[in-house]
């Protein structure tokens, strides 16, 4: 039986940490999201009102090509940030800034909308939940040169658009949880906490790696 679970959340939040423990503990397919691929991205830092709308379409087309993947697939399945969030959080935050402007937001929604009548929402979105003071602290721990630099207000615009979607999330099943402290890559009890609810979401197609 196949069955999709997505990962969402802000930068830092634990996703791909998430997405590694689902796929090592149930033994499923996990998709992960190929940003260091994008070949606007050096260009976008550089000039971000030039290069937001090139390097946005280039994240929608490819998670556009990842969703097909996932659609396609057999078995369980996770996917590390959805098509969704690309669209209605991060290109949505680069227009409210005036990094993409309106003639160019219509041209990328109307993609985007086209693109959701052609996959399959997931059984289950996990939106993981973090402040916006651990999203700074967890940047800063793992230091990667590109994150180093985000303002404070980008990461709160970011953490008040993921807010207002998923309050409004309704196209499968929604498991949130508080990752300021959930630690489910080396605490057991709360490893089990995680598995316990989402085996109660999704309660046929699981059967743990280790049982």
């Amino acid at each position: 039986m196949k069955k999709s679970i997505a990962i969402a959340g802000n930068i830092g939040a634990g996703k791909s940490t998430l997405v590694e423990f689902l796929a090592r503990t149930y033994g499923i397919l996990p998709f992960y999201e190929p940003n260091d691929q994008n070949p606007y991205l050096e260009d976008f830092y550089e000039d971000m009102n030039r290069w937001a709308f090139h390097s946005q379409m280039y994240f929608l087309s490819n998670k556009f090509r990842l969703h097909q993947a996932l659609d396609k697939s057999k078995g369980v399945v996770v996917l590390d940030r959805t098509i969704f969030e690309d669209a209605e959080i991060f290109a949505t935050a680069l227009h409210e800034m005036g990094r993409i402007d309106d003639r160019d937001w219509e041209t990328y929604l109307g993609f985007y909308e086209t693109i959701l009548g052609a996959i399959q929402p997931p059984d289950l979105l996990i939106y993981l939940r973090c402040s916006v003071r651990t999203v700074r602290k967890r940047i800063k721990l793992r230091a990667r040169p590109m994150e180093l630099d985000i303002p404070l207000a980008y990461i709160k615009r970011i953490h008040r658009l993921y807010e207002t979607w998923i309050e409004h999330y309704q196209l499968s099943e929604v498991l949130i949880l508080e990752t300021d402290k959930l630690d489910y890559a080396n605490d057991l009890l709360y490893q089990l906490n995680v598995m316990e609810k989402i085996e109660a979401v999704l309660p046929t197609g699981f059967k743990r790696a280790s049982a």
